[in-house]
């Protein structure tokens, strides 16, 4: 004969498991919790719409509105951090931008970003090059880089 667990029982074990899963997501989500969009202060903008940020990331807004032309730096799309920014920011998941830079890109339409291997080499790469455009986790404390507010 097969002994069931007491519901009470059964209940717990669920709670602490939920618990468990939850935190452990928790810590992830503030670790790689993309909440800053940045982009080199020749870029002109300290706002955009969530929109924009979208059109500007699949590529599809090549020009700042001062005319500079817009260079994207994204971390590779298993990246935690990249996922989250895709989801938080742009709203959307990390398949279909590459979905989007891929069609692009064998459709001779356009490219894609440049991908980068880590977030300090974003945030070197964005404050030297002239109209980049890229995420952080955090805010930097650097001058060269503008954080930019996403309405």
């Amino acid at each position: 004969m097969i002994s069931r667990p007491a519901p009470a029982r059964s209940r717990v074990c669920r709670f602490v498991l939920s618990s468990l899963i939850g935190v452990a997501l928790g810590t992830c989500a503030f670790r790689a919790c993309a909440q800053e969009l940045i982009a080199n202060p020749g870029s002109g903008v300290d706002a955009l719409t969530r929109n924009e940020a979208r059109l500007y990331f699949t590529m599809r807004l090549k020009n700042w509105p001062n005319g500079t032309l817009v260079k994207v730096f994204v971390l590779p799309d298993n990246s935690a951090l990249h996922g989250s920014f895709a989801n938080r920011i742009l709203e959307l998941y990390p398949y279909q931008l590459r979905r989007v830079w891929d069609r692009q890109l064998f459709s001779g339409t356009g490219q894609a970003p440049t991908t980068v291997a880590s977030e300090q080499e974003m945030l070197d790469r964005v404050a030297t090059t002239p109209g980049a455009i890229g995420y952080a986790s955090a805010a930097p404390s650097s001058s060269s880089l503008r954080v930019l507010e996403v309405r």
